[in-house]
């Protein structure tokens, strides 16, 4: 994935991620001009962004830029930020959504690629084959979900975030985002139901 800090500047001397500061102090230390900041943050949340717009896309390119544009607005918003007004996770998995449902309302429907994993030097070929195709097919059947469904099942069974922080970042009620995510994970299971044996799956 590209760099992701402000004008792809190269910054050493970084503390580590686990000794770094928490994201809204990093943010204002980078909005006070400590460019190793960009870094620690960058590198926190800028994988979280992709893996979302990914999830959300389907498509590596087009979740990088929209990981891109998510980053370059934080680092515009850094000088004004209040501290304890919101997480700055939280801020940037909303940007990240909306950025890629814009993205959706403007393409062709079922542009679907392939969305990476790491790979398991271990698994053998016919393994490797039918993780890659249930994969594709929960790609395929995320696509199919409503907007705020797909993105209530990413947040919580995906990123696997609280649903109070999902609230948050979907601006609803906890109970609204409990119900958009047990709605999506039965319409992926009633999507999916029929690929079991295709796929894989033992029926117990």
């Amino acid at each position: 994935m590209r760099d992701l800090r402000p004008s792809g500047q190269i910054v050493r001397g970084a503390d580590s991620a686990a000794d770094a500061p928490a994201d809204d102090v990093l943010l204002a230390m980078f909005a006070a001009g400590d460019a190793a900041a960009a870094r620690v943050l960058t590198d926190r949340l800028g994988p979280r962004s992709y893996s979302v717009a990914l999830r959300m896309l389907g498509n590596r390119a087009e979740a990088e830029d929209m990981t891109q544009e998510a980053m370059m607005r934080l680092w515009k918003v850094a000088p004004d930020w209040v501290a304890g007004q919101a997480k700055v996770s939280t801020w940037l998995y909303r940007v990240t959504m909306n950025l890629c449902l814009d993205r959706l309302r403007k393409q062709t429907p079922d542009r679907l690629s392939d969305v990476p994993e790491p790979e398991d030097g271990c698994a053998s070929a016919a393994q490797k084959m039918q993780d890659e195709a249930r994969r594709d097919a929960l790609q395929a059947a995320l696509s199919k979900l409503p907007d705020r469904q797909r993105q209530a099942v990413i947040l919580r069974h995906i990123e696997e975030l609280p649903n109070p922080e999902i609230a948050g970042i979907m601006e609803l009620s906890v109970e609204a985002v409990e119900s958009l995510t047990a709605r999506g994970k039965r319409a992926l299971t009633a999507i999916l139901v029929g690929r079991r044996d295709e796929l894989g799956y033992d029926d117990d």
